[in-house]
């Protein structure tokens, strides 16, 4: 008679000898709910990576930091010096557009300031990264203008910011900081904003709208897509920054040969730092990347432990259960019956597991949210766990059950009685 496995006789054979079932399962639970939530998380932090800038073309985008040993003294000087740098830069072959400016998206420092929509405001509406520049930034980083237009040459003011407030009759804000500040409308130039609030706020009017412009810091969320742009050429010392836009392909040599012309230019008395965008991103998302790498080598190592105890235990039970196997070939059982007699008592272990782990991923997730403000748990990584960890106990349990059904009736009875 041949031997044929149902789920009660093995349920009663795995409820004698609980401890060995009972540590696999609780393993396959803990894995399933640490691997959703990790793999959820790497997910999150990648997609917070791949967010757009604002800034087109990227690869091609470079800055400089200028530091002048021997710079000129007078604010009129250091105009001058700062309109002759900048068009030096411009000459360079292969430069296609150079503005000055204070700070650059995804540099992880810079300054913000709060913008209100009025002064009656009793705090402002958000914080926002601010830049500023005599030059077309737009035109420079490729931003989207979804309203209005660009500043024109008769807008840039020359700040002394030794004495001169930060004001300027004009604007160009993001689209997000635009319905932030007033969530009720559809059309923005012509608008006043408020930089602060109270009777000493300054005002400047929305000649412009950009699709994005991410502030220095680029954080998570709403706040890292909260810009500004001022038509200001910033005089504070003899440093300035000119952010720079080289032809496809070409960025690497119009950044030495940029750095050389200024160093040229000034018999050698100067610091130029160059830096690329590239450089900047990879900086900002260097955290964010190394808990992505962290978290994968996780999940593998525990797909690993996993299914290494997959397999020592169904080795185990092979070795124990040698000679009732070779009774049940004995007695006409089929090499297929041996194996599916392990693979389901496998599949119902695992699923146990997987029961258990499901609750788990969802309440780490629940904490994860409570104290993290974390994205909840999305089904599809709750789904693809559970298959892949019964798929997992399947694959890991399949050598011992072969080698248990190829197990011959005459070597595993011989000596029984």
């Amino acid at each position: 008679m041949a031997f044929n496995p149902e789920f009660r006789p093995i349920l009663a054979a795995l409820m004698r000898n609980k401890t060995g079932p009972v540590l696999v399962a609780v393993q396959v639970a803990l894995s399933l709910a640490i691997l959703a939530n990790a793999l959820h998380i790497v997910n999150v932090r990648q997609a917070v990576m791949d967010r757009p800038s604002g800034v087109e073309r990227e690869a091609d985008i470079f800055h400089l930091q200028v530091s002048e040993l021997n710079s000129a003294s007078t604010f009129n000087d250091m105009v001058a010096q700062q309109v002759r740098q900048a068009a030096l830069l411009r000459a360079v072959p292969g430069v296609e557009s150079v503005a000055q400016t204070n700070q650059v998206p995804l540099s992880n420092s810079g300054n913000n300031t709060g913008m209100a929509a009025s002064r009656d405001q009793v705090k402002v509406s958000t914080g926002t990264a601010y830049y500023v520049s005599p030059d077309s930034v737009v035109k420079t980083w490729g931003l989207k203008l979804v309203e209005g237009r660009d500043f024109q040459p008769t807008e840039v003011v020359n700040l002394d910011m030794t004495k001169d407030a930060y004001e300027t009759s004009v604007i160009i804000i993001t689209q997000a900081l635009a319905k932030k500040v007033w969530p009720d409308s559809t059309s923005y130039v012509g608008k006043q904003v408020y930089f602060g609030t109270g009777s000493d706020a300054t005002a400047a009017r929305v000649v412009g709208v950009v699709e994005r412009l991410q502030s220095t810091g680029a954080e998570v969320g709403e706040r890292g897509e909260m810009s500004i742009i001022q038509p200001i050429r910033r005089i504070t010392s003899p440093r300035a920054m000119y952010t720079v836009r080289a032809e496809p392909g070409q960025r690497d040599r119009v950044m030495k040969e940029t750095e050389a012309v200024l160093r040229k230019d000034a018999n050698n008395q100067i610091v130029v730092r160059p830096k690329t965008f590239d450089e900047d991103r990879r900086n900002r998302y260097r955290a964010d990347r190394g808990l992505a790498w962290m978290l994968v080598a996780v999940s593998v190592l525990l797909m690993l432990v996993t299914a290494s105890g997959i397999v020592g235990m169904a080795s185990l039970w092979v070795t124990q259960r040698r000679k009732q196997i070779g009774v049940r070939r004995a007695l006409g059982a089929r090499r297929v019956d041996i194996l599916r007699y392990f693979i389901t008592e496998n599949v119902m272990i695992t699923s146990a597991g997987v029961a258990a782990g499901l609750l788990g991923a969802l309440g780490l997730n629940h904490l994860l949210v409570t104290n993290l403000e974390l994205a909840r748990l999305p089904a599809s990584y709750l789904l693809a766990g559970a298959a892949a960890f019964l798929a997992l106990g399947i694959a890991a349990v399949y050598g011992p059950a072969w080698r248990a059904a190829s197990i011959s009736p005459a070597t595993a009875t011989r000596g029984v009685v």
